[in-house]
Order: structure tokens, then C-alpha cells, then sequence
């Protein structure tokens, strides 16, 4: 398959500290793939410089291309302007605004399309549609998490990166996010999900990339990744 992002040599340092060191990895049109590791692995790291968000560094400095583009140099909102959706962890939605305009804010320029994808939204996540007009700060948190991922969802993204959107949910609520997760995966979006439960992100993703103290230690297949593997990559030292 072609790759739709492409990672090469990518490193990134904070304050001197190796955060992800020559990482490379590729994520096709329409597919799905898992982003394993221990807290600390760099799955957050590499989301955000995915994005623009933290400076990167190396020898060659590493790239990124989308869709055959090199991101180099671009803003985040011409990322995402490029196709690229991204839920960070921990929500943050606006809080003092309805749903609905949270929603809303993020569409495209279009007014009618706008709300066509809303209503796109609303059909994906019915708890939203029915408190629509109430404030986000009054939203559930696994509401909460079904906003932000609806918000990034607005922007029509071919590649949507997740992070960590199981953390702090009950078990039914990361369920029902997950079938959400699979349902805009079946449409033909690709997803990078990055999760610590690897449970949960295997039974959605077909592949898998398990980073290790910021460094690929296994990239392939999710049915044959052994238990072992997963060990290592969360515990190894």
C-alpha cells in the first residue's frame, strides 16, 4: 500500500533529554494502527511533531511527508488544513461553549457543509446531539472525549491521530468510543492511536508500532505480536 504519512529519522529533544530518537514508520490510506508503549515511550511526542507542535532534531532532522508533501516548516493549521485531525489527550474542549459550537468552530468554510458534518457528528454520537445546545463544561468526561474527537472529525481529516482516548473513561464509555474509532476507520479514515491499553487499541487496529524510550522496537502485524513483545516494549529495559 502507499503510504499516506510517511516518518523518517524523526528525533525530538526537550531540554537536552532524547524524547524520540530516529523513529520511522508509515501509516496507509485508510488504515489503522496502533501506537504502544509505557508512559514516557514518546507516544505523545510523536503525535505533537506530527503536527508542528515540538521542535524536531537530528543529523537530517528526520521528515515527514503527508500525501507525498514534506510538512517541513508548515504551521499546524496548514497540517491540518492538509488533512490532518488530531484529538489530543486529556479533551480539552471549550468549555464555554455549547456543543454545538464547539463543533462548529472547527468545520469547514462552508456553512452548509458545516452543518451537514454536524449532523455527521450527531448520527456518531447521539449523546451529543442531545445536549447540543448545553455548555461542554457540563458534559461528561467520556462526553468530553467524544466532542473533541467529533471536533477534530469536522475538519474531514484523512489521517486522524488519537491520543490516549480511553484514559480516565469507564470501561463502557472506552467501549462505545471505540466503536466509534472502528465506525470512522470503516469509512475510510486512517487512524494513528496512540493508547496505553493495548487491548482495547489492538481489537482496532490491524497493525501495530511499539515504541520503546522513544525508539521503534517492533513494527507489524497486530496478530502476531506476542505478549513477550508487548512486555518488552512497556517494561524492557
Amino acid at each position: 500500500m502507499t503510504a499516506l504519512l510517511s516518518v523518517e529519522g524523526l528525533s525530538v529533544a526537550y531540554g537536552g533529554a532524547t524524547a524520540l530518537d530516529s523513529v520511522s514508520l508509515s501509516v496507509a490510506a485508510g488504515e489503522t494502527v496502533a501506537l504502544l508503549g509505557a508512559n514516557g515511550a514518546g507516544k505523545s511526542t510523536l503525535l505533537k511533531a506530527l503536527l508542528g507542535l515540538v521542535p524536531t532534531r537530528g543529523p537530517a532532522r528526520g521528515s515527514v511527508r503527508f500525501d507525498g508533501a514534506d510538512l517541513a516548516g508548515l504551521a499546524t493549521e496548514r497540517r491540518v488544513r492538509l488533512g490532518l485531525g488530531y484529538v489530543p489527550e486529556g479533551r480539552r474542549v471549550f468549555a464555554g461553549m455549547s456543543v454545538r459550537d464547539n463543533l462548529e468552530v472547527a468545520g469547514l468554510d462552508d456553512r452548509r457543509e458545516r452543518a451537514r458534518d454536524v449532523e455527521r457528528i450527531f448520527a456518531l454520537f447521539p449523546d451529543l446531539a442531545r445536549k447540543s445546545g448545553e455548555g461542554a463544561w457540563r458534559l461528561s468526561g467520556g462526553q468530553q472525549q467524544m466532542l473533541s474527537l467529533g471536533r477534530a472529525m469536522m475538519g474531514r481529516p484523512r489521517l486522524l491521530l488519537l491520543d490516549e482516548p480511553s484514559l480516565g473513561l469507564s470501561p463502557k464509555l472506552a467501549d462505545e468510543l471505540f466503536a466509534a474509532v472502528r465506525a470512522i476507520a470503516a469509512s475510510g479514515t486512517a487512524v494513528l492511536l496512540a493508547e496505553q491499553s493495548a487491548v482495547r487499541a489492538l481489537s482496532a487496529a490491524p497493525r501495530a508500532v511499539l515504541l520503546r524510550l522513544g525508539r521503534v522496537v517492533r513494527d507489524g502485524p497486530s496478530a502476531g505480536l506476542t505478549e513477550a513483545a508487548l512486555h518488552d516494549a512497556f517494561f524492557g529495559v
